[in-house]
């Protein structure tokens, strides 16, 4: 009897090849299904990563297009306000500017205002003094005059002197009557008519108008006058008014529709020239 026949032995019993494949079947089957469910799993978690990669680029395209809007319209709101501003700066400089040469207009025509009326004063007392120097010679001719026409009247009783005394006289009551345009008399006169009526008393035939009258006799300047020359006011052959010298420093005339005919000192009027006819 072997030694060893009554020891118990501690090896497992052999399995059979079917059972060792059915083992290793079952045991692939479910290390298989454990990786399906892991890989599910992974499958899941994973997903949802995917799918917040794939958002994210699309909220941040509309992020910045937004972001980029706002900055558009703040930087074009910016740009308004200075082209208003720009605006506003040239409407005050141009109304500035306006203003400035209103006032130098309204000062340069100020002074030009004050230099006319200064200028106006000016010449008002030039002719002032100048009427007052003619004035003053006048009566010295006048005076002059009177001797000479009063010592040519005692030396000799002439016809001129006759002449005179008859022209002065009537011009002298034809004093008051109405002065009319184109009337010769006897109830009113125009200038010229009046110098043509007077005249034809002592028998001299004048032309019609002023204009002819001035040259109708010998020109004789204002400080040799006598008794019954024609005084004209205007140029010689385009005289606008006639009168007659009666002496003294005195002439008659029809002088306009307000007056009629008067005597008058000739500082009155001075006239331009005279004309001598007898």
């Amino acid at each position: 009897m072997s030694p060893n026949a009554h020891i118990t032995s501690h090896r497992k019993p052999r399995r059979t090849a079917t059972q060792s494949w059915v083992v290793r079947t079952g045991v692939a089957g479910g290390v298989l299904s454990t990786l399906a469910v892991a890989g599910a799993g992974s499958a899941t978690a994973v997903e949802k990563p995917t799918e917040a990669t794939m958002e994210m680029p699309a909220v941040n395209a509309t992020l910045a297009t937004s972001i980029a809007q706002s900055a558009a319209a703040t930087t074009q709101t910016a740009f308004d306000y200075q082209v208003r501003a720009q605006q506003d700066d040239a409407a005050d400089s141009a109304r500035h500017a306006a203003k400035k040469a209103k006032d130098e207009a309204d000062r340069k025509a100020e002074a030009e205002k004050k230099a006319a009326e200064a200028q106006e004063k000016r010449d008002a007392e030039q002719a002032r003094a100048s009427r007052a120097t003619e004035r003053k010679s006048l009566s010295v001719k006048a005076a002059t005059g009177s001797a000479e026409e009063a010592a040519g009247a005692a030396s000799s009783a002439s016809t001129g002197s006759g002449n005179a005394a008859t022209l002065v006289s009537f011009l002298q009551a034809q004093l008051g009557k109405a002065y009319v345009m184109g009337s010769t008399g006897p109830s009113s006169y125009d200038c010229s008519g009046l110098v043509m009526a007077a005249y034809s008393q002592i028998g001299i035939d004048l032309p019609r108008v002023s204009q002819d009258q001035s040259t109708a006799g010998t020109q004789v300047s204002l400080g040799n006058l006598q008794v019954g020359d024609i005084l004209y006011w205007g140029s010689a052959g385009s005289a606008y008014h006639v009168g007659v010298y009666i002496g003294g420093g005195k002439f008659i005339g029809a002088q306009n529709p307000s007056t009629g005919i008067v005597e008058r000192d000739m500082s009155y009027s001075p006239p331009t020239g005279a004309v001598r006819v007898m």
